[in-house]
């Protein structure tokens, strides 16, 4: 019997944020949504990505095209939206498949192109998917092997230098409404690692002091501690934001955290100053229509996009390196999956077989 090994999803470059938000899957619910979409889709063995830039599956099957037409329906049937997604979903099998894998893994397809947190997202998903038994002997290989192939381009490249992550790009746009940044306060809501390191990067550029909110109050306090901050309770958090230059949200609140009605009301506790609102969330913490506010400067995880195309061209050279070493590890991994069945003939994956 043969598999395939396929993968298939939604990203950033085809999908707006309107719209991934309605189907991103929080950390509680992916074993649920794993065991279900094994069955939807047919899949032997199965991994479910969910970042703010794309939700992605990845998988053994015998049947692919039953994946790629069910796909959009899992996601219409466990999220509960009308919404089609056919028309915006990709699906990869063989080397493209693998190819693509890693270089998700080693930074080359984030919004932000070298960034570094997209590697810890993904061990997560996998640790996830094998702790609850939805993995076996081809996605267990596949993802260790991108692991590897991504600290080969990490250790061998400058892909990761300079601005190339959600906080030095923040802090770009930060200096272009304050410009000096000294003296600036922020509130952190949501403990989150994006978050945590976005709070870092404004501290390294001369931000005064950090308020951090959380619904668990000891998480808030931990990441207080760290930061030499102040943690806030979760329902004082409205009140000190008037104190606040810059508010960063990283929640997996279902709803809006800060509706433009409730800012109205906190603006006029402000005197005009101006306010910069970074939404790192998915599903969005910020009603997208605060925008509309005077002397509020909004922008959510897709706005990061134009500061990040700035920073592609100069890389260009780097991203080229960087898949000249991912090569071998692709080879790598089609050559283990062809000894699988053994013999001179295996099919090595290019048209999407992957021997089982």
């Amino acid at each position: 019997m043969n598999a395939h090994i396929i993968c298939g999803g939604l990203t950033f470059e085809e999908v707006p944020v309107e719209l991934r938000e309605k189907v991103a899957f929080r950390e509680a619910q992916l074993p649920a949504a794993l065991e279900e979409m094994r069955k939807i889709l047919g899949l032997r063995e199965a991994v479910l990505v969910s970042t703010c830039n794309r939700v992605e599956y990845f998988g053994a099957t015998t049947q692919p095209e039953q994946a790629a037409a069910a796909w959009p329906e899992f996601l219409r049937r466990f999220h509960a939206v009308t919404d089609d997604f056919s028309p915006l979903s990709f699906q990869l099998h063989g080397v493209p498949c693998v190819e693509h894998l890693f270089s998700v893994a080693s930074g080359l397809k984030s919004m932000v192109v070298g960034e570094t947190e997209i590697l810890g997202q993904l061990k997560d998903a996998y640790d996830i998917a094998r702790v609850h038994g939805q993995t076996g002997k081809w996605l267990n290989r596949l993802f260790q092997s991108s692991f590897a192939a991504a600290k080969s381009v990490r250790s061998r490249t400058a892909i990761t230098r300079g601005h190339v992550s959600v906080g030095s790009v923040s802090v770009e746009l930060a200096e272009k409404i304050f410009g000096d940044l000294d003296g600036c306060r922020v509130m952190v809501i949501g403990a989150g690692e994006t978050s945590e390191r976005t709070a870092r990067s404004l501290l390294g550029h001369g931000v005064r002091s950090i308020l951090v909110a959380n619904r668990t109050f000891d998480r808030a306090g931990a990441l207080a501690a760290e930061l030499g901050g102040e943690a806030v309770r979760w329902e004082e958090w409205e009140d000190r934001a008037v104190e606040v230059d810059i508010m960063i949200s990283s929640t997996s609140a279902p709803h809006y955290v800060l509706t433009r009605e409730k800012l109205e009301a906190l603006l006029k506790r402000r005197e005009r100053r101006p306010l910069f609102l970074i939404d790192l969330a998915v599903p969005r913490d910020f009603e997208p229509s605060i925008n509309l506010l005077d002397d509020v400067f909004l922008y959510d995880i897709d706005d990061l996009q134009s500061i990040a195309h700035g920073h592609l061209r100069e890389r260009q050279t780097e991203i080229t390196r960087s898949m000249e070493i991912l090569k071998p590890h692709v080879d790598r991994y089609m050559a283990w999956a062809v000894k699988q069945t053994g013999g001179p003939g295996a099919d090595d994956g290019r048209t999407g077989w992957v021997p089982a």
